[in-house]
């Protein structure tokens, strides 16, 4: 991912697996006991660091999916088939095994309660793991701020978290959750299809005399693109923020 931690600054420290929970088929939550965390803001991420027999080190920055209030750091992982060090997170590890990993990085992909709404949410698949984070954090700090996220995924059983989302803007009407599926749809789906772009841009998020806080993640070309025709659209672009990841031998 687009993201950098200043030499120095962070000491790794080991985390506990506690459990690994399948969120999709390619994506899981690793919930981790650190006893040395320090807490962080929702939105922040942390480099994990693996080390082979031999000496080899692979490290990789993974967005923070728990809320500051959770009890144990969660992080969600997708599985990249030709990836070097997400497929041993997804696949291999187990509760009981220990982690290395610094944090929390990132101080500008934020949200708290004290930035007000409304906000808009604009993810990517696993782009939406953050958005976990800001939303727990929402909840659990009573904020009435509106909130609108609108995800992009292959299909409905791609969406992560869906199973808890789903519930959350029931019960909230300040919370408006949209789905666009880009290759496969349910029988009877009334939502949208097809990609993000301008159009549904337009149609779903907020309008620019709200002066909404706008927070996208996704791919690059997808974070690029979606922030384009947002400021296209009139959006001040000192009010967007974005988060982007690309090719990375995750």
């Amino acid at each position: 991912m687009a993201r950098a931690a200043l030499p120095g600054r962070l000491t790794w420290q080991l985390a506990t697996v506690v459990e690994v929970a399948a969120e999709t088929a390619q994506t899981s939550s690793l919930v981790l006991d650190a006893p040395k965390w320090g807490g962080h803001h929702a939105g922040q991420h942390v480099d994990v660091r693996l080390t082979a027999e031999d000496g080899y080190e692979a490290q990789r920055s993974y967005s923070i999916a728990s809320a500051p209030e959770d009890r144990q750091l969660v992080l969600t992982v997708e599985r990249l088939e030709d990836g070097e060090v997400s497929p041993y997170l997804v696949g291999e590890l187990r509760a009981g095994d220990e982690l290395e990993l610094r944090g929390p990085i990132g101080g500008y992909f934020i949200w708290r309660q004290a930035d007000g709404g409304p906000v808009q949410m604009i993810a990517g698949g696993s782009g939406i793991v953050p958005f976990r984070s800001m939303l727990r954090h929402r909840a659990a700090v009573g904020s009435s701020a509106a909130v609108r996220l609108l995800c992009s995924a292959r299909s409905l059983e791609d969406v992560i978290y869906r199973e808890e989302l789903e519930p959350l803007a029931a019960g909230d009407e300040a919370f408006d959750l949209r789905f666009t599926l880009t290759r496969e749809w349910p029988e009877g789906w009334t939502g949208h299809r097809g990609r993000i772009d301008q159009a549904l841009l337009e149609q779903v998020a907020f309008k620019p005399a709200d002066q909404p806080l706008t927070y996208i993640c996704g791919p690059s070309g997808f974070v690029e693109a979606a922030a384009g025709w947002l400021v296209a659209g009139g959006h001040d672009p000192r009010h967007i923020r974005t988060e982007r990841f690309g090719p990375s031998g995750a």
